[in-house]
């Protein structure tokens, strides 16, 4: 099958990430582009249904494109975390919409032909392991097995980052029944837009609201998914969306936010002004704090600046979300313990007891089918597998390259619901 391929070998990831590093002209052109790591190949072998029961081969839609995935083409993915995400040979894509090809034995809840969405969490019961302690306890998308293949075969936590499942960027993807969610008629570009929409609503959920004022700093995909499942939640919620350019801070505005910010320092003085803080200054830097801070910040961008202008926004025994991004960063904590501030990590997402155990992935599905839930403009891009270099660039230039959500579309002979979408 044709698929784009990516060869994590250790000598070609870490010449990649060197010349990431290098001037343009000197070498780093090839670093910020993809081509040291990943290929369109002819002759990737379709995947093979694992020996196990409730097993199905999709032919994906549409795939969207990630920021775990233009991490991993240009070298960027977390060394801590490649303890997890162990395979040589990955093709990536793991936000996909798909037809089923073929069902495999035991296979009861969908038939060939059917539209779903893939929920891409590999735990233990995909695996077949007897559940570890996280996915006993309700928390599959922590599952303390994302490593080991057992039946599946998979060395990740998600389709998408292993050739043996296969990758939404690829013409054929295995995945198992319990991962599918059968969309029916939803129109492609809204229904794309379910894994990253359930993690958004994920990481929403995380916060029990105390307050009535919320920021979230990044309007990329995620962020905007997160702003509009927080005004989906609470309607009455006073929202400032941070980010860079006119493009993101209207985006943040369709999609829920009271309102917009360039971000930097100013912010802080912004919203005193907004809201009616102090501003108190500390000596040596630039950021002030605003003593009478927001409730909760989202950032989701996972960068050292986002991150300090977070802590130096919260009042005292406030909530930062870290949504998405993982990497080591440089930041300044005194404020956490200073002001009994709580830290709180999210990623994939799953059963939710906020939701009675029901998934965010089921939950937002209703949300997507429902015309008021504003993300139509937020698939931006769609390209053809040949063009797979553009895409990457394009999803990796975001909003300057006016993107928000960039697409892949691997079988142009599955055809696309209608619905809103890129004019392109």
């Amino acid at each position: 099958m044709r698929a784009v391929l990516a060869d994590l070998s250790i000598p070609r990831y870490l010449a990649t990430a060197a010349a990431r590093a290098l001037p343009r002209g000197l070498g780093g052109d090839a670093g910020r582009g993809v081509a040291g790591l990943l290929g369109l190949r002819e002759d990737v072998p379709v995947p093979v249904l694992p020996r196990a029961p409730g097993w199905v081969l999709l032919r994906p839609e549409l795939s969207g494109i990630c920021g775990s995935d233009t991490a991993v083409a240009q070298a960027k993915s977390s060394l801590v975390l490649s303890a997890y995400y162990t395979a040589r040979r990955q093709i990536l894509g793991h936000e996909i919409v798909a037809v089923v090809a073929s069902a495999g034995p035991g296979v009861t809840s969908v038939s060939a032909g059917d539209r779903v969405v893939v929920d891409p969490v590999l735990s233990c019961a995909h695996r077949g392991f007897d559940l570890c302690r996280s996915c006993r306890e309700g928390f599959p998308y922590v599952c303390e097995r994302f490593d080991e293949p057992g039946v599946s075969g998979c060395r990740s936590p998600t389709q998408g980052f292993d050739a043996a499942l296969g990758g939404g960027w690829g013409e054929y993807v295995a995945a198992h029944e319990s991962q599918l969610h059968r969309v029916g008629a939803l129109p492609s570009y809204r229904a794309v837009l379910a894994e990253p929409a359930a993690v958004a609503l994920h990481a929403a959920l995380h916060w029990q609201r105390r307050g009535d004022r919320a920021v979230v700093i990044g309007p990329g995909t995620i962020g905007l998914l997160v702003t509009a499942a927080l005004r989906r939640l609470h309607p009455d919620l006073d929202l400032t969306v941070v980010g860079p350019g006119e493009f993101s801070r209207a985006a943040a505005v369709r999609t829920g936010a009271s309102r917009a910010l360039e971000p930097g320092p100013q912010v802080v003085e912004s919203l005193a002004r907004v809201h009616g803080g102090r501003v108190v200054r500390p000596r040596l830097t630039r950021t002030p704090i605003l003593e009478q801070g927001v409730d909760v910040v989202f950032d989701c961008v996972g960068r050292s600046e986002s991150i300090d202008l977070g802590l130096h926004l919260l009042r005292p025994t406030g909530m930062l979300v870290l949504v998405g991004g993982a990497g080591r960063q440089r930041v300044d904590w005194s404020l956490v313990w200073n002001r009994q501030l709580t830290v709180q990590g999210t990623v994939n997402s799953g059963p939710e007891p906020a939701l009675a155990g029901r998934t965010t992935m089921a939950e937002v599905l209703e949300w997507l089918a429902d015309p008021a839930y504003p993300v139509d403009a937020l698939v931006t891009h769609t390209f053809a597998l040949d063009d797979w270099r553009l895409a990457l660039r394009t999803a990796s230039a975001a909003a300057r390259a006016y993107a928000v959500k960039v697409t892949l579309r691997p079988n142009p002979g599955v055809p696309l619901v209608p619905g809103p979408g890129p004019a392109r």
